[in-house]
C-alpha cells in the first residue's frame, strides 16, 4: 500500500490540482460509478489509445460484455472482434483471461488489494493502482507516462523516465504526495492534467494551475523535460500485399496463433520492397496452394503501420487468381483443398472476421 499524507503534509500544489480537476474533469462513462470492472476496462483500453478515440469502443464493449460474467463467458474470437481497431490485441486477450480469474478465484468480485490485483493476467502496477484508487478509493498510486512527465517537470528531474532510476524516484514522490482523502480523484486529476495542460510537447504552462510550484517552469527547463531515452530501434519491414480474387471471392490468410496479430486474417503478403520481387514471391506462395496469379502492376494503396518495435511499409496491388484444377470445381470444393489457414471469402462477409491491423483498412478497396 502506498504512503499517504494528511492535508497539513500535502504540498500546496496537490489541493490546487484537485480544485482544478473539480472544475475541469472530463465527463467519462466509467467515472463516478465505483465499478471496478468498468474502470479496469477503461484503463486497459486507454493504454496506447487516446480517450476520445476509445470511448466508442468502450460503449460498444459494455453493450456486449456489461459485467465480468459476460466477458468471462465470451470466446476469444468474440472479444478480439469487439476490440478490432484499437490495436495491441494482447490487451483484449489478457483482459478476458484476467476477468476469468476474477470469476473463478474471487467469486466475480474484483479484488481490493494490490497483490491480488497484480496477480491477474495482464494487470500491472499502473492498472492495479488505478482500479483500486478509483473504484475503492484506496491510497494506491497509478504511475504511467503522464505521471512520469508531470513529476519530472514539477520536480525538475533529469533522470531518464524510462529507466529504473527515474521511475523509482518519481514513484516515491507520487507516494509522498498522494492525498489521504482523495487518492482516486488525485490519480484521475493527473490523467486529465497530463492530457490537456502538461502535454508531451509544448506544455501549456500559462494555463497551468500549479506552475508556481513547478521547478522546471521556474528554471526554464520545461522544453527539455522529461528525459526519455529509447533503447529499442524500430525494424522496417517492406511488404507487397495482394488483393487477389477468384471470381467474387478474395483469398485470405490467417496469421499463426502465436506472435504479432495472432490468429487474425490478412491478405496474402510477401516481404519485398518492389513489385517485381513481391510478385515473384506471391506467385510461388499461391502456386503452392494450387493457383496461378496475375498481379496488376499499378499500386492501389501505400500504407505505413507502426507497431511497438517494427514498422510495416505496405504496397498493395490487385490481382486475379486462376484455379489449376477443374474449371467445373465450385468455391466450396476448392476451399476443401486449401490449408486450414487460407480461405476464399466474399466481400460481404468481411465484417464478421477479425482483421490483422492495417489489413482491415485495405478491405475498403475491395469490390
Amino acid at each position: 500500500m502506498s504512503k499517504t499524507n494528511t492535508a497539513a503534509q500535502e504540498p500546496k500544489w496537490v489541493q490546487r490540482l484537485l480544485d482544478w480537476y473539480d472544475v475541469n474533469k472530463r465527463d467519462l462513462p466509467w467515472r463516478g460509478v465505483g465499478d471496478p470492472y468498468k474502470i479496469w476496462v477503461s484503463e486497459v483500453m486507454s493504454q496506447q489509445t487516446r480517450i476520445e478515440a476509445m470511448k466508442p469502443y468502450y460503449d460498444n464493449w459494455m453493450q456486449l460484455f456489461p459485467n465480468v460474467e459476460a466477458l468471462a463467458e465470451a470466446s476469444e474470437d468474440e472479444v478480439v472482434h469487439a476490440w478490432q481497431g484499437l490495436g495491441y490485441y494482447s490487451r483484449a486477450r489478457n483482459l478476458r483471461l484476467g476477468v476469468q480469474e476474477v470469476v473463478s478465484n474471487y467469486g466475480g468480485v474484483v479484488p481490493k488489494d494490490r497483490k491480488s490485483m497484480e496477480s491477474l493476467k495482464g494487470v500491472g502496477a499502473y492498472t492495479a493502482g488505478a482500479v483500486l484508487s478509483m473504484a475503492y478509493n484506496l491510497p494506491e498510486v497509478a504511475v504511467d507516462g503522464n505521471v512520469l512527465r508531470i513529476y519530472a517537470r514539477l520536480y525538475n528531474i533529469n533522470d531518464d523516465i524510462l529507466g529504473a532510476v527515474g521511475k523509482k524516484k518519481i514513484t516515491a514522490l507520487v507516494e509522498e504526495t498522494l492525498p489521504h482523502d482523495r487518492p482516486g480523484d488525485f490519480n484521475q486529476s493527473l490523467m486529465d492534467f497530463g492530457s490537456s495542460v502538461c502535454i508531451p510537447k509544448s506544455p501549456r504552462c500559462s494555463d497551468c494551475p500549479i506552475n508556481s510550484s513547478c521547478e522546471a517552469y521556474a528554471n526554464g527547463t520545461t522544453a527539455d523535460l522529461p528525459v526519455r531515452i529509447k533503447k529499442t530501434k524500430s525494424i522496417t519491414i517492406p511488404l507487397v500485399v495482394g488483393l487477389v480474387q477468384l471470381g467474387d471471392y478474395y483469398l485470405l490468410h490467417k496469421r499463426p496463433n502465436t506472435g504479432l496479430l495472432r490468429s487474425m486474417w490478412e491478405f496474402p503478403s510477401a516481404e519485398a520492397s518492389d513489385f517485381s520481387a513481391g510478385e515473384s514471391q506471391l506467385k510461388d506462395l499461391l502456386g503452392a496452394l494450387g493457383f496461378e496469379l496475375k498481379l496488376d502492376s499499378t499500386m492501389v494503396r501505400e500504407l505505413t503501420h507502426v507497431f511497438s518495435h517494427r514498422k510495416w511499409e505496405m504496397k498493395t496491388y490487385r490481382g486475379t487468381l486462376i484455379w489449376r484444377g477443374s474449371d467445373a470445381e465450385q468455391i466450396a470444393a476448392i476451399q476443401t483443398k486449401l490449408p486450414a489457414d487460407y480461405m476464399l471469402l466474399p466481400r460481404l462477409e468481411f465484417a464478421t472476421y477479425t482483421w490483422a491491423g492495417p489489413h482491415g483498412k485495405l478491405t475498403e478497396l475491395c469490390k
